[in-house]
């Protein structure tokens, strides 16, 4: 019996929990598949971004899950170029922001919505960037440009489009999102990342951005005590989110909302993955 059970039943919800597969630095389909049975899960978010760049090694990992009976609720792009070695080197190479990797990030698109479309997965997740406060900012307008034409590329498929929290403030955000106003756009709530990149409180910013989560990354971390560097990461429950708080607004929406595991530090990833499957069945 996998851990894929339906957590939250507040306003007859049904949550499904998944993992993203680049938590388990799988380096074949095989081995993704390997890890997955492991942590029990019967559900994934599938980086898109190697399947297209290397389809010799990843082209079978669709039949290979298929075969396993686990269900690909989302996929993820990964922008070209994206250095996260420190926060300047994210914010200058993040997302759509680079002249030098817009047109590759483009084409990226295009076939990422392809292969969304071919295999059924209805939504693709990215980070859009670090986007200026500013209105008025130049470098923002371009950045709305860009982004518009990629959601156009995904919404051209049938494919929802949702960015990930962290690099903006809520408030940016949801600026954002009402300047494009994409019916095709939404949210990838992550509350980690708003620690992690010291964009505000995560359950503040989740009851500002309700109306547009599509879904929502199940990570922990505390914040940093030096200024302009990284908060650190944690396995949920062990860091600063609250995640009862967070759980019964996510239970509250009117829709249901996927719960997708996403570790990206340490070395026993398989163990703290199953240990958020036990910290979200007790609040279930």
């Amino acid at each position: 019996m996998g851990l894929g059970i339906p957590l939250g039943i507040h306003l007859m919800t049904i949550h499904r929990t998944a993992t993203c597969s680049w938590s388990l630095q799988p380096s074949s389909a095989a081995e993704l598949v390997d890890s997955l049975r492991r942590t029990g899960l019967q559900a994934v978010q599938l980086a898109i971004s190697p399947v297209v760049g290397d389809p010799e090694r990843w082209d079978e990992v669709f039949d290979r899950l298929d075969g396993e009976g686990i269900e690909i609720i989302s996929g993820m792009m990964e922008p070209l170029g994206e250095d996260y070695s420190s926060l300047e080197a994210i914010a200058a190479t993040g997302g759509v922001r680079p002249d030098a990797t817009w047109e590759g990030n483009l084409r990226m698109a295009h076939a990422i919505a392809d292969c969304a479309a071919g295999h059924g997965i209805g939504l693709v997740t990215l980070h859009a960037g670090f986007i200026p406060k500013d209105p008025g900012d130049p470098e923002r307008g371009t950045m709305l440009d860009r982004l518009h034409r990629v959601v156009e590329v995904f919404a051209d498929r049938e494919v929802r489009v949702a960015f990930e929290t962290g690099q903006e403030t809520s408030a940016t955000l949801l600026e954002v999102l009402e300047e494009l106003g994409h019916p095709s756009l939404g949210v990838n709530f992550d509350p980690a990342n708003m620690i992690l990149y010291g964009k505000g409180d995560p359950i503040e910013a989740l009851r500002a951005l309700v109306p547009h989560v599509l879904q929502v990354h199940i990570k922990d971390a505390v914040p940093t005590q030096q200024p302009g560097t990284w908060g650190t990461e944690t396995p949920a429950g062990e860091g600063a989110v609250d995640w009862p708080s967070f759980l019964s607004i996510v239970d509250g929406m009117d829709r249901s909302i996927d719960l997708v595991i996403e570790r990206e530090g340490g070395d026993r990833r398989v163990e703290d993955i199953r240990a958020a499957v036990e910290l979200l069945g007790q609040h279930a």
